[in-house]
């Protein structure tokens, strides 16, 4: 084999490279009837950041009134209604939801030109997810 070919294999399996997306897969149930659920199913993609950067925030947790079942996918399933776009920040990686309405912002350790997309697939109250999605910073698109 050619010399420069395994080198450059080596490069790749060192260096992170990034991919063009990672997903979430999200099922949401509420604990209390009171406390309903916005979304019950979406998924979230980070584009432009390095492979298994979503892995920290793909993790499973419950919040005391949502429960929630996360699965980290290879890429979000296309039957969705609707999709935000917005900037990844440093607190989006922990929190898919929180994004920055300031799109000129820098953050440490996030390319530029990252961004995460939700997809919502089953939703109770889809303006309240446009709503939220819109004050975040994000660009809507109903499907």
């Amino acid at each position: 084999m050619n010399i420069r070919f395994l080198l450059l294999i080596a490069t790749f399996a060192v260096i992170p490279t990034c991919v063009m997306a990672e997903g979430c897969d999200v099922q949401t149930q509420s604990s209390s009837a009171s406390v309903p659920a916005v979304e019950t199913h979406s998924c979230y993609e980070y584009e432009g950041m390095p492979v298994n950067s979503i892995d920290w925030s793909c993790s499973n947790e419950s919040k005391d009134m949502l429960s929630s079942t996360k699965t980290k996918v290879e890429h979000c399933a296309d039957h969705y209604q609707a999709t935000c776009i917005a900037t990844l920040t440093q607190e989006s990686l922990a929190n898919p939801h929180s994004t920055s309405k300031d799109k000129k912002a820098k953050a440490l350790n996030i390319p530029d030109n990252a961004q995460v997309t939700t997809y919502y697939y089953d939703v109770e109250h889809l303006p309240q997810a446009r709503i939220d999605c819109e004050n975040g910073g994000g660009h809507w698109k109903a499907k």
